[in-house]
């Protein structure tokens, strides 16, 4: 054999051995780009299957500052203020550690079920204009969220999308938008910006609910409105066997606990990543029956349940620690805020009319 075909067969050796290492170069920065892609982005789920979560962009950031310029100079000076601070990310808001705490039940979901696009689906729902789309974006890739769906309605109420989304709850910083998702029948809650804020959980969910007027309808307030507490613990053991009508939350329970059972499912129970709670001012021995008793007929369940019997709830919450807590009265709101537990508030029934301590009495008849 010649020295020029030894060469050239050492030449052709060589690329061969070259090729092959770049291919498994090529293919361990591959198989590592993939593991980074379903850890760190996950692909966006079918919005008919996934749990979507629409939040206001003044509920998952900090936008007070912003939103003064818009009341004090107007809408174009507003647009003009977020495009020059475009590259400056927006601060974090109320809804922000949820959205935190649902992107992780996420991440463990696709774990378990690789396939499956039952997660949940974060939209940004917003009048915002388009124009402010750039410092959103900017934020949402500054803090490395999950969040490809957007909704921005260039000042008009984006609540008549909610439906189209298929939306399971809605947050928002403005009540009026609140109120009118929940008598289109969607779950919403009104968020606040709160200065003071606890440690969270983040390696699990926490949702709270209070009961009546948020888990179930408001018929037993209208009874403590109208006749007294006496007449409210003889109604509601009567009428213990008895379920509720269903709250305007009911359905967001019931996909949280849809969850908690793909969970259960793997003999995750004692380590889910999910974790609801019932904190009601309910009496236990009195009322407490027909709660527990109507969650059952819906086939529903909480992991833990707390009857304050009128106690105040934001030193329970405080321990809790939820990344969002639902009542309908905003003295219970407020109270826990005071506590740094993240409260929003479900604008529905009877307590919106009457103060809590404050019967209902019939209009004096004229003689």
């Amino acid at each position: 054999m010649s020295e020029e075909t030894l060469r050239a067969e050492g030449e052709t050796s060589g690329t061969v051995t070259q090729n092959q290492e770049q291919l498994t170069d090529w293919k361990a920065a591959q198989k590592e780009f993939e593991k980074i892609a379903s850890t760190k982005k996950l692909r966006t789920p079918k919005s008919q299957d996934a749990i979507t979560i629409a939040v206001s962009s003044r509920c998952l950031f900090n936008m007070v500052e912003e939103r003064k310029i818009y009341q004090k100079q107007g809408l174009e000076s507003y647009v003009k203020y977020q495009q020059e601070h475009e590259e400056e990310p927006l601060k974090r808001g109320p809804a922000f550690p949820l959205v935190k705490a649902l992107e992780t039940v996420n991440l463990r979901l696709r774990e378990l079920y690789p396939e499956s696009d039952e997660i949940f689906d974060i939209v940004l729902m917003t009048n915002n204009h388009a124009q402010v789309g750039v410092r959103l974006i900017n934020s949402i890739n500054h803090y490395d969220l999950s969040i490809e769906r957007f909704c921005m309605t260039g000042g008009k109420s984006p609540v008549g999308y909610l439906k189209a989304y298929l939306t399971n709850l809605y947050l928002s910083a403005d009540s009026e938008k609140v109120v009118e998702a929940i008598e289109a029948g969607i779950a919403a809650a009104t968020m606040f910006q709160s200065d003071k804020a606890l440690q969270l959980s983040d390696h699990q969910l926490r949702v709270a609910f209070d009961g009546d007027a948020v888990l179930f309808s408001d018929e037993s307030e209208k009874i403590v409105k109208a006749h007294g507490l006496d007449t409210f613990f003889e109604h509601e053991l009567k009428f213990e066997d008895k379920p509720l009508a269903q709250g305007p939350l009911k359905g967001f329970l019931e996909v949280l606990g849809k969850l908690q059972k793909k969970f259960h499912a793997k003999d995750l129970r004692l380590n889910c990543p999910i974790r609801t709670y019932l904190v009601t001012a309910r009496s236990a021995a009195s009322s407490g029956g027909r709660a527990l008793k109507t969650l059952r007929s819906w086939g529903l369940e909480v992991d833990e349940a707390l009857f304050l019997a009128g106690a105040p709830k934001g030193p329970l919450l405080e321990k809790i620690r939820p990344h969002i807590f639902f009542d309908d009265q905003m003295f219970h709101v407020k109270g826990a805020q005071a506590m740094g537990t993240i409260a929003a508030h479900v604008p529905y029934g009877i307590g919106q009319k009457y103060n809590k301590s404050t019967p209902i009495t019939e209009p004096s008849k004229k003689s």
